[in-house]
């Protein structure tokens, strides 16, 4: 455990970089053996906006590194944060709280606030305005949510007192994550619900991405689940009712073209339309 950290503590931005590439490559090999939905779509051309905010949520990132380096350096020196002032723990159970509690402060509080104020959901539909969700869909951020994450992310390390190797640690296993959830595929329902317990699994967080209220609002969670069910945010629907996309964007055309998905948050909502057809 602790030559992970090591690791960690100290990747290069090269291997970040192919760890994306390689979650991306995985997971769109593994669509086309097991899909969930057999979407009638050019899967490179959809993939092409998708991979765009892909990149700039690399170059987003990129440049403020140095920020989450300097905070996780000042709390692991001052013995400040959550993880720091509990009772002394094995490793493993330290990097594990780390984990739990970044998910807490850097992902399912930034995604409830996303959704709860109209600014910010503005910004961040720009993901649920996917019609196709597959594993390209993972990164599909507006540049200015890429900001906004970030500096969640940075509060969540204030908070929580995680150190770099740690930090680093999470947003590598998120990655993946976030690839493999949003993956077109389907699992054994049993064994989806029982990963679901603890993980959150890809028919939990495709029920996120329903184009309709309740159900848009809910299961936020990006590795863990617990948060969710502690928070009474979880909600099931069965994968052959789910429809993707927005009901206030409902034009898959504008929707799958990177200007218009650039401008997105600056327009106004459409009237919301009929139910589409299911992906059955």
């Amino acid at each position: 455990m602790e030559a992970i950290i090591q690791y960690f503590e100290t990747i290069p931005s090269h291997h970040r970089v192919i760890l994306i590439i390689s979650g991306l490559t995985f997971f769109w090999v593994i669509e086309g053996m097991i899909p969930l939905f057999r979407f009638k779509y050019h899967k490179w051309r959809h993939a092409v906006p998708n991979l765009f905010f892909n990149l700039t949520l690399i170059l987003v990132n990129l440049p403020l590194a140095f920020m989450l380096l300097q905070t996780a350096d000042w709390v692991e020196t001052n013995d400040f944060g959550l993880i720091n002032w509990l009772p002394d723990m094995p490793l493993w159970l330290y990097i594990l709280m780390g984990l739990v509690f970044m998910e807490l402060f850097g992902a399912y509080l930034p995604h409830y606030i996303e959704h709860k104020v109209k600014p910010l959901w503005m910004v961040h539909l720009v993901h649920h305005t996917d019609h196709k969700v597959d594993t390209t869909t993972a990164n599909r951020h507006h540049p200015i949510e890429s900001v906004i994450r970030f500096f969640f992310t940075l509060f969540g390390v204030f908070i929580v007192g995680t150190p770099i190797g740690l930090v680093m640690l999470y947003q590598s296993l998120s990655v993946v994550a976030t690839q493999f959830t949003h993956a077109n595929i389907r699992l054994p329902r049993r064994f989806d619900t029982l990963l679901s317990y603890v993980l959150v699994s890809p028919d939990m967080h495709k029920v996120h991405h329903h184009y309709r209220l309740p159900y848009t609002d809910s299961n936020y969670g990006n590795i863990f689940s617990i948060w969710d069910r502690l928070f009474g945010t979880y909600m099931k629907l069965d994968t052959r009712d789910i429809v993707y996309g927005v009901d206030v964007f409902p034009d898959e055309r504008q929707n799958s073209q990177i200007w218009q998905l650039l401008l997105q948050p600056f327009q106004k909502y459409q009237k919301p339309t009929h139910q589409p057809e299911t992906h059955k």
